[in-house]
């Protein structure tokens, strides 16, 4: 069990909304609150079960009514002061959390019956949470304030979650005080001078600690003896570390744990059978603990570290494990992650070369941060054990590389398919080849040409086919030019948009419009390809003066297609058409390779983007930025955008030089996401700037293109956002492979979004 102190998630006032309690049970995802009055006296619990059973009891239903009336009134408590057995034995009948009152029955503190999770400061560790990255500063400080302020200002930037010291008090810690070292072993008296040279005191540490809550950062210290552990309680530290030459000094631990303080503890200079002592000493206390595997050697040997032990350790505990690495570099403490190492502790200095064994070990700060980069791409990397799915940019790669089942000749409606009637080609754009067998046999509903792709459908009922539509605003469909017959045989949007491939770009306006004789009857917008010819890609914000001169030439040679296809309409796309001409949409640039630019460069580069659209010539189209994902996929890989991605800068950008946005939902949800943002905040800013919209679904930080009402944007508010912000703006359902199967993907989108828009 763990006994938690730190009430915040877990309370509300019994005079609170039932609304707000609620809100408190979803949050800290435990289930429970409890309510107590003005004073902090116990009064109820209201779980899950509690509210179902008020719900289903009440004559009339608000929210509004005091949380108190939906409560258990007669929790289950215990004074503070219970044994862990006692503890123990009032959970269960579906109780988990079980509330700990003082003798005038003030909550004080809940005993949680799970042990595989602890919360340092604002930090939680469980295994469903960022590894705990600690800066282990120690005595790095030389003795110096000023210098542990810089380390801890230093450790900040690093990316570092908390910053660790240590506290002893050299009169109760050695046999001989604070007189000296005479008469010790070498090693001893070594260490022994180097502390006593170098320690802060109990005041210059406090008020080291101070100046890390003044910049954000949390606080953990090494007590070694009952007198440290007894000031930093009072100091009201987040965490206690026991070093690994503590871990056997069952004392200290008991007067540790007495404090209710979570423990970190270290195994280092210890054999199992006293791992299991400390172990099972430490979980009858009851208090919140994590131990650590530690090699307590300066440097260690790489062969010593035996990072295999992790696995044992956390069967042993049965509780968060980590690391603390005295080896050199830090690609040891990615492989620990990958083992289940929820915190990693490595020593931090300014300079290797300072008096001290602790300096030898540690990384400098640029190596810290970037320790804690590759530790996020490892996590990010980890996953989880769930049956395996195809990434989006697996999909892509799929569709560009694998295989296909296709028609072998002519197939009439009717038939019946026979091994000489499949053939297997590329692209992978329609069923898989291990659908072959389950293909032969089957009777055609639809006619094929020979090469035509087979589809799902054909294994089953015939697939969504196009309609009359009825919205709000104009629609229309993304095409190429080779399937503006296939779109329209059932449909009539009131536009389409061509979306570019480069090499679309050299083809003859005249030439691919020549059959449509008077022009088609529907309005049109066009879509610049992403990639050029030799793998180039448009970024109006390349600082690199030659890739930016060919971006503005490329997006103009866009421009001035689209102009030209102007004659071959008979009508726009929407109203502002006739005046302003058609939307062109374009993802103007900003990308990286290998990470994200600090925030304080991106307005250089949109003042690089607009430089490069002044140089554009315009006239006669109206040329929209797309608002873009953080992690965009070309080509089957993925990338880093910096712009056009933050809501914020974007309706900036927007409202400074005076351009139009094409609003794509899926990017800016995927945006939202990462940014941790509402996503109806992320509306609220770029709906008044949009000129175009781009109506698709989205799930994670980079699953784009998902069907409408698969992911996770709820279409209900978006539309009536939408209806205020930007009425009549026109859109697309910009499924990913929306086109297949003449365009399956795309009539599910419109079918759905028929309801709300």
């Amino acid at each position: 069990m763990i006994i938690e102190r730190d009430l915040t998630p877990y309370v509300v006032y019994s005079g609170d909304p039932v609304l707000r309690a609620l809100e408190k049970i979803t949050a800290n995802k435990a289930r429970v609150i409890f309510l107590v009055d003005s004073h902090g006296h116990l009064d109820g619990v209201l779980s899950d079960g509690d509210f179902r059973r008020w719900v289903s009891a009440a004559a009339t239903l608000t929210t509004d009514v005091p949380a108190i009336e939906a409560a258990n009134t007669s929790p289950r408590s215990l004074p503070i002061g219970s044994s862990p057995a006692e503890i123990s034995h009032a959970f269960g009948s579906g109780i988990d959390h079980v509330a700990l009152v003082d003798d005038r029955g003030h909550l004080v503190a809940i005993a949680i019956n799970r042990a595989d999770e602890l919360r340092i400061g604002r930090h939680v560790v469980a295994p469903d949470a960022p590894a705990l990255m600690i800066s282990e500063i120690g005595i790095n400080h030389q003795g110096e304030v000023g210098l542990a302020k810089q380390l801890v200002d230093l450790s900040v930037e690093a990316g570092a979650d908390v910053v660790k010291f240590q506290l002893r008090d050299m009169d109760s810690l050695y046999r001989q005080g604070s007189s000296g070292s005479g008469g010790e072993d070498l090693g001893p008296q070594y260490t022994l001078d180097l502390l006593a040279k170098y320690d802060l005191g109990a005041d210059g540490l406090f008020e080291v600690f101070d100046h890390c809550r003044d910049v954000g950062i949390d606080v953990m210290c090494t007590a070694w003896d009952p007198v440290s552990v007894d000031r930093l309680v009072d100091y009201g530290i987040t965490s206690l570390k026991v070093a690994s030459a503590d871990m056997t000094n069952h004392a200290l631990l008991r007067h540790m744990a007495a404090s209710g303080t979570p423990m970190v503890i270290s195994t280092g200079m210890s054999t199992e059978g006293e791992i299991r002592e400390t172990v099972d000493l430490i979980r009858g206390t009851g208090v919140a603990h994590a131990f650590l595997h530690c090699q307590s050697t300066y440097p260690a040997p790489f062969k010593d570290v035996n990072l295999a032990y992790l696995t044992r350790l956390a069967e042993l505990t049965q509780a968060p494990v980590g690391y603390s690495g005295h080896e050199r570099g830090f690609h040891v403490a990615l492989a620990a992650v990958a083992l289940g190492a929820r915190i990693i502790e490595k020593h931090f200095t300014v300079d290797r070369d300072l008096e001290g064994n602790d300096h030898k070990v540690s990384l400098l700060p640029g190596e810290f941060k970037e320790m804690v980069q590759r530790v996020r791409e490892v996590e990010e990397a980890l996953g989880t054990s769930a049956p395996r799915a195809v990434s989006t940019g697996e999909m892509m790669n799929r569709v560009n590389l694998a295989k296909s089942l296709v028609a072998a000749r002519r197939i009439e409606v009717g038939e019946t398919l026979t091994d000489a009637d499949i053939d297997i080609k590329s692209p992978g754009r329609g069923l898989q080849p291990n659908a072959y067998d389950r293909l032969v046999g089957r009777t055609t509903t639809r006619a094929l040409d020979a090469g035509d792709f087979f589809y799902a459908t054909d294994l089953g009922d015939a697939a969504p086919r196009g309609r009359a539509y009825d919205f709000d605003r104009p629609w229309g469909l993304a095409v190429r030019y080779h399937d503006i017959d296939a779109m329209t045989k059932d449909t009539t949007p009131d536009f389409l948009e061509f979306h570019f491939s480069y090499k679309d770009l050299d083809l003859p306006v005249a030439d691919v419009f020549a059959k449509y004789d008077g022009g088609l009857p529907m309005g049109f917008t066009t879509h610049s390809p992403d990639l050029f010819a030799g793998d180039f890609l448009l970024n109006l914000a390349s600082e690199d003066d030659d890739h930016w001169e060919r971006s503005i030439r490329e997006l103009q040679r866009v421009v001035d297609t689209t102009r030209e296809m102007q004659q071959h309409f008979t009508r726009g796309a929407d109203a502002k058409a006739d005046a302003e001409g058609p939307v062109v949409v374009a993802s103007l640039g900003g990308f990286t390779t290998d990470a994200f630019v600090r925030p304080e460069q991106r307005e250089a580069m949109y003042a690089r983007v607009a430089a490069g659209l002044a140089r554009v010539d315009d006239s006669g189209v109206r040329l929209c930025a797309q608002t873009l994902p953080p992690y965009p996929w070309y080509m089957g890989g993925q990338l880093y955008c910096n712009l056009f991605v933050d809501p914020r800068d974007t309706a900036e950008f927007a409202e400074r030089y005076d351009r139009r946005l094409c609003f794509d939902v899926s990017h800016s949800k995927l945006s939202a996401n990462y940014l941790g943002m509402s996503f109806s905040e992320a509306t609220d800013l770029l709906a008044p700037h949009t000129e175009h919209l781009h109506l698709v679904d989205a799930t994670g930080v980079d699953g784009e293109g998902v069907q409408v009402g698969d992911g996770e944007i709820d279409w209900a508010v978006l539309a009536k956002q939408l209806e205020v912000l930007a009425p009549g703006v026109s859109f697309i359902p910009e499924i990913w492979q929306g086109h297949v199967n003449d365009g399956e993907g795309f009539w599910i989108a419109l079918e759905r979004l028929e309801q709300w828009f």
